[in-house]
């Protein structure tokens, strides 16, 4: 299975000028590209092959005297940049003919300087070094060595951070490495777990552990909210306007390593700890429409979290499962398999009718318990006595 570990580099003032000379190169070649195939889409055309748009807006580009410093960097990331459209575009015209699974799939879209910056480099673009790691036509990066690479990396991608650059917060930049790794299974254990996520509680499992989430915007919301009162009286296009979006970037930032580094550790625990592991499937997307609830949703992560099971399941060689969104889990009683009906959502408690249990709804172990009954194939009814 291929995995990607993730270091922290620190370029010289000159190669940082290399790399946003080089993170705009790819974005030019992105969008002239994507240009050529709308414009080739309305006028009734067949969209251009890779070979075709890699003639046109590199090779040719370069000899260009508008294009001519395309050749100051290396050829690499332009062509994956190319390959990379080219994909996008077949995910694109896979989920519109009903080839693909999951959610539809948009068409590419252009990109801006002022989002996160990417350039990948293949074999022969890079060379990897005991304290440094060195990028075709950008020099020797010096990088910080978290962890041993397990086997050498098929392919190297060098991220620009969007907090900006300045002294207030200053840009980070990343080399993201794919590599090929064996699963590393874990003894076998009879544990198994059904998690129900919610907004109180993070996570209700099925044995009543519950763990609570660091919630990193409800408890910075007011600063949030100054950083962004403060960005709204500045000038657009001015340096005070710039520096104020750069705080605001860099408060974004740190929300988002905060929820990152408890989803991974939480996500590792749940899988090493058990052998299978059950989720319900959420309508994410669609419960985020609901202005009184999207904050809350999205300051948790459930989707990342999702993920991350996912992966970590994978590379453990552990069993993840998820019912359909669509079982209901929150209606079915967990002591003697009655189903209830339909509720309200301001109930909070119900009582079954069948065997006068009692249930907390979706703050208790009932949703899970049925959850894992359910991935287990545990169709049980009991019956009503009249």
């Amino acid at each position: 299975m291929k995995a990607r570990f993730k270091y922290r580099i620190y370029p010289t003032p000159g190669q940082k000028y290399r790399l946003a000379k080089l993170f705009g190169s790819v974005r030019v070649v992105w969008n002239d590209s994507l240009a050529c195939c709308q414009e080739k889409y309305k006028s009734g055309e067949k969209k251009p092959t890779n070979y075709e748009l890699q003639k046109q807006f590199i090779t040719q580009a370069k000899k260009a005297e508008y294009r001519e410093w395309l050749s100051e960097v290396s050829t690499i990331p332009l062509q994956q940049s190319l390959n990379d459209l080219n994909q996008a575009y077949q995910n694109f015209f896979k989920s519109t003919k009903g080839k693909r699974k999951g959610r539809p799939v948009k068409p590419p879209k252009f990109k801006s300087r002022k989002s996160k910056q990417t350039a990948r480099f293949t074999k022969g673009g890079f060379k990897v070094g005991q304290h440094k790691v060195y990028l075709a036509k950008i020099g020797k990066l010096k990088i910080v060595w978290s962890r041993e690479l397990p086997t050498a990396p098929s392919s190297v991608t060098v991220i620009k951070d969007c907090r900006g650059d300045s002294r207030i917060a200053p840009t980070r930049y990343f080399l993201s490495f794919v590599v090929e790794i064996q699963p590393e299974i874990l003894p076998k254990t009879d544990n198994s777990v059904g998690i129900d996520l919610g907004i109180k509680t993070f996570a209700t499992f099925s044995n009543g552990t519950k763990v609570d989430a660091p919630k990193p915007l409800k408890k910075r919301i007011k600063k949030l909210r100054k950083l962004s009162k403060s960005l709204s009286h500045k000038t657009k296009g001015s340096k005070r306007y710039e520096k104020a979006r750069v705080r605001v970037a860099k408060f974004h930032g740190k929300l988002k390593d905060t929820r990152t580094d408890f989803l991974h550790k939480l996500s590792t625990e749940i899988i090493r700890e058990n052998q299978t592991v059950v989720l319900e499937d959420l309508n994410v997307s669609g419960m985020v429409k609901n202005r009184k609830l999207s904050r809350a949703i999205s300051d948790l992560g459930w989707r990342q979290f999702r993920t991350f099971l996912d992966g970590i399941a994978e590379k453990y060689g552990r069993d993840f499962r998820v019912i359909s969104r669509w079982e209901p889990t929150s209606q079915i009683c967990s002591n003697c398999g009655f189903k209830g009906g339909k509720l309200d959502l301001k109930v909070r408690e119900w009582e079954c009718l069948n065997c006068g249990a009692k249930h907390v709804l979706r703050r208790e172990c009932s949703d899970k318990y049925i959850s894992r009954r359910r991935a287990f194939g545990d169709k049980k009814r009991t019956w009503r006595q009249v």
